[in-house]
């Protein structure tokens, strides 16, 4: 019997997942051939259901069949996972999770669909091993101890690092899974009751160079475009995004919209990810060259006279330094670098010109690099150069991948160089407006930027460190580097809903609810505000992060008078003008669910569904384009590491796997790392699929199963990102970093490939560490 015959006929869920696979693949493939929007994620999601339905695991159906409809507990919340914003229902049963249910009329931005996660991946909740009661560390090992002796030890150990070393031998890490009030409550912390601007989240690790490149072209460091230019326009340009398995529901817009209103869809990406079979033009560039074919494409524009000459001329500045900058790329310097056929650069350029709207969208694909302020220069110019944006149907849509990255991993400034709303921590009107509403004064408000997240990890001075929400062991790059660092350390806590592999190191561990166990808002990649409700109690003694981030300032004196999250939003929108119209009390009585979309000037101002359509966020109110003309990535291949390696993410997976891990149904279907290797460089290496390879790396090495494939480019591979064991990172560099961002350069890394001895069975699933936590008593 073949391999996969005897795969589809295994029994129970694991037979049920592969035949799912398969015939979710032959869907998607004849769906892509038809120009049919029936799409994959969601096609799956259906697969998944049964599947883990014949498993008792996920059924909606199944769960509730056995209560009458008014036995149910409904609550509406916004997801927790990407930041699409995606809402919904969620059912429970005395404090049980049933499962969640799209109401359409209270969910703007998603309607009927949800993805895969949204729909199925919330039993992490309420899973064996959550943190239920704070641990501390004696002699090596865990115990159990009340919420007042853990919160003294962590006020004793960064009190310590404080008194030896000063206020800035610390670094906070803030959490964009955490909701705007808790982002706002630790950089409040960070900034009044420590007295440093040493505070980050994982934006740093993602989208950083995009809200520098964003904010220094147009002000604001996000997208200028909401649900109606997805959903409406007449072109999209996609790069660097696996949108279908990122971002399932925008994937679902932009496909409805090419189908039924024959909008363009034009696809620039290394990795033939699924989206691009939807495309009218998919062109496979060579991995870490974005800005060469982005100048190439301003470059054809300017010459051939398809610019909006009107647009630039009123309203932008730096066209001669650009114009300058792009003359070296080519069509043929070009073809030689990013791979673009001349062709196909002519072809993308005038269908984007001659478009009457265009949404320029990206990923990590474009930031993750350490020139990844520059790639996002080159996207701007691109922007302005046509005139594609200002308008409802046209702009900069950049999709973030955490569910509140944007809100809470930038617009609540836990940023070590702006307060919340952006505004820059060295300006001292910002302080002295800052410093009077926590009752400073503001000589105590710390007045120079902080360390980046990234450079706490490369620095000396950092002896201390509070890590919220956010498992930097496997996140950063380099595990090993990040785990010395952290061993370095002479205290280091950790505030998490799980004994993350992070945790496992900390010297104290803090439990903080879960989404559904709590209130306050997200703002999603469209910039809308939306609430978060509370859908079942908290489990054991874990506390919401704001109230232990308010407990902890009290350690040391301070008394903060919150006594609900829509406390912290009023303070909020007295502080943050962009933030200055929006309440818990008016996002519930709006009624329909739709949120606000900053800026949201005052309590009458309905809001801004698109920006710039006057003017840019700037000190002229024009668009101050830079030039961009770095070429070649960090590092390029030689004899010794003759691939390059890129990364990312997989739909059934979200992030370092803290959730997903903890699914079943999830986990059967993608447990272990692999990477994607194209068949010419498979046979060039002797290496076939489902083998397990090691890779290594300037940096490091790990091991993973071979998938042979065309997605990927020959003489480059593809690992995910969401893994310990055989994770990316395990070869990525934490140096050198984007000079303005500070991201690191985690999508191109040089490789070795070579074959193993050793079975796909002797290799480490990523299951989850730890015991379970459950209190011996509480104190609360």
């Amino acid at each position: 019997m073949s391999q996969d015959t005897s795969d589809t006929e295994k029994e129970g869920v694991a037979g049920f997942m592969a035949r799912a696979k398969e015939q979710a693949g032959e869907g998607a493939k004849e769906a892509a051939n038809d120009k049919v929007v029936r799409p994959f994620e969601h096609a799956v999601s259906g697969f998944m259901g049964d599947a883990v339905s014949e498993g008792r695991l996920f059924s909606i159906a199944d769960a509730v069949a056995d209560y009458q409809e008014n036995d149910i507990d409904v609550t509406d919340t916004t997801c927790e996972y990407c930041a699409v914003g995606c809402r919904f229902d969620v059912l429970t049963k005395d404090g049980e999770f049933l499962g969640t249910r799209p109401r359409p009329e209270k969910a703007p931005i998603n309607g009927i669909s949800t993805c895969v996660k949204g729909k199925f991946a919330h039993g992490y909740t309420h899973s064996d091993d959550r943190l239920t009661q704070p641990l501390v560390k004696e002699d090596g090992e865990f115990r159990e101890a009340s919420w007042d002796e853990a919160l003294t030890r962590v006020a004793e150990g960064l009190g310590g690092v404080k008194e030896e070393y000063g206020p800035d031998g610390l670094g906070f890490v803030a959490s964009s899974k955490a909701t705007n009030e808790d982002n706002y409550a630790m950089q409040r912390f960070a900034r009044e009751v420590i007295g440093t601007n040493n505070i980050d989240n994982c934006n740093r690790l993602c989208h950083s160079s995009t809200v520098s490149g964003l904010s220094s072209t147009f002000g604001f460091g996000a997208a200028s475009v909401g649900m109606e230019a997805l959903e409406e326009t007449d072109c999209y340009l996609l790069t660097g995004s696996n949108t279908t398995e990122a971002h399932p529901v925008l994937a679902t817009r932009i496909k409805q919209n090419v189908k039924d209103n024959d909008a363009d869809l034009l696809v620039f990406d290394p990795r033939k990810t699924q989206i691009a079979e939807y495309a009218d033009q998919y062109t496979q560039i060579n991995a870490g060259y974005d800005n060469t074919w982005l100048n190439g494409l301003v470059r054809y524009i300017l010459k051939n006279d398809l610019e909006d000459r009107e647009f630039i001329e009123e309203r932008t500045t730096g066209i001669e330094q650009v114009e300058e900058s792009v003359e070296k790329f080519t069509p043929e310097f070009v073809e030689e670098h990013a791979g673009v056929p001349p062709e196909e650069l002519v072809s993308a350029a005038e269908t984007i010109t001659e478009a009457d709207s265009c949404v320029f969208g990206w990923t990590l694909g474009m930031t993750e690099h350490a020139k990844g302020t520059e790639n996002i220069y080159a996207i701007a110019n691109l922007a302005l150069v046509t005139g594609h944006i200002g308008n409802p149907k046209s702009g900069v849509s950049p999709f973030r991948g955490q569910n509140n990255v944007q809100g809470g991993g930038g617009d609540m400034g836990p940023l070590p160089n702006n307060f919340p709303g952006y505004q820059p921590v060295t300006n001292e009107e910002h302080r002295e407006k800052f410093a009077e509403a926590y009752g400073m004064d503001v000589e105590e408000m710390p007045d120079k930027e902080g360390y980046r997240l990234t450079d706490m990890f490369l620095t000396d001075d950092i002896h201390g460190m509070f890590i919220q929400g956010e498992n930097s062991l496997v996140s950063e790059p380099n595990i090993a580097h990040a785990r010395e660092t952290i061993e370095n350390l002479d205290f280091f806590a950790v505030q998490d809903i799980f004994l993350t592999e992070t945790a496992e190191l900390a010297d104290v561990v803090l439990p903080a609810t879960a989404s559904l166990e709590s209130n306050g808002t997200y703002t999603a990649s469209t910039r809308h505000v939306q609430l978060v409700k509370r859908a079942v109690d908290p489990i054991g003694n874990a506390k919401p992060d704001w109230r232990i981030t308010k407990a902890l300032a009290a350690k040391f004196g301070y008394e903060w008078e919150y006594d609900h999250p829509s406390d912290i939003m009023d303070e909020i929108n007295d502080l943050v003008p962009i933030y200055g119209g929006i309440s818990h009390e008016r996002l519930e009585a709006l009624g329909d669910g739709e949120g606000l979309q900053w800026p949201v000037w005052d309590m009458d101002h309905p809001g801004t569904p698109y920006t710039y359509e006057e003017e840019f966020q700037t000190n002229d109110g024009l668009a101050h384009m830079h030039p961009a003309d770095t070429v070649d990535p960090s590092e390029t291949p030689d004899d010794d590491y003759p691939l390059v390696m890129t990364s990312g993410r997989v739909l059934y997976q979200y992030h370092t796997g803290t959730m997903t891990f903890r699914d079943e149904g999830v986990m059967s279907y993608s447990d272990k790392s692999f990477v994607e290797v194209h068949p010419e460089t498979a046979e060039e290496y002797g290496i076939a699929d489902e083998e397990v390879v090691e890779l290594t790396s300037r940096h490091g090495k790990t091991e993973m199963l071979v998938q042979v494939t065309t997605r990927p480019n020959p003489g480059e591979v593809f690992v995910p990102m969401h893994y310990l064991e055989g994770g990316a990172n395990n070869l990525t560099k934490e140096d050198p970093l984007d000079g303005a961002a500070r991201t690191p350069e985690y999508k191109i890394t040089d490789v070795q490939i070579t074959g193993t001895e050793k079975e796909a069975d002797d290799l480490q699933g990523s299951v989850p560490r730890g015991e379970a936590r459950r209190p011996a008593s509480s104190d609360d």
